[in-house]
């Protein structure tokens, strides 16, 4: 399974970011269980952002993002979303998508896709 995400950028802070994040099976067939956004900022490790079920669109976020962030999927394109709305500088980051074969949730070691992540840099 390949995913690539896009849509990273600069942005101020109080704008608004949307992420994508499409998968391809080269035409197997592959059970997605789950897909997540993850992050990691200068000098920091890998944080867990957000996750959604792809059956049935269940979602989780990080305390950080709660309220700010939305995860979304189009089960159709393969694709799941991170509308990101009032950015702090604080969110800069590299983000990645990520997929999971079972299960879902906001362990990095459980998910079994990683896409090569896209920047986002939020100015004050």
């Amino acid at each position: 399974v390949q995913l690539q995400a896009s849509g990273g950028g600069s942005v101020q802070a109080g704008g608004s970011q949307r992420l994508s994040c499409t998968f391809s099976t080269s035409g197997r067939f592959v059970v997605v269980s789950s897909m997540g956004w993850f992050r990691q900022g200068p000098g920091k490790e890998r944080e867990f952002v957000a996750a959604i079920t792809w059956s049935r669109g269940s979602t989780d976020y990080a305390d950080a993002v709660k309220g700010r962030f939305t995860i979304s999927r189009d089960n159709a394109k393969n694709t799941t979303y991170l509308q990101m709305d009032s950015l702090k500088p604080e969110d800069t980051a590299v983000y990645y998508c990520a997929g999971r074969r079972a299960g879902w949730g906001k362990v990095i070691e459980r998910y079994d896709w990683w896409g090569q992540g896209t920047l986002v840099t939020v100015s004050s």
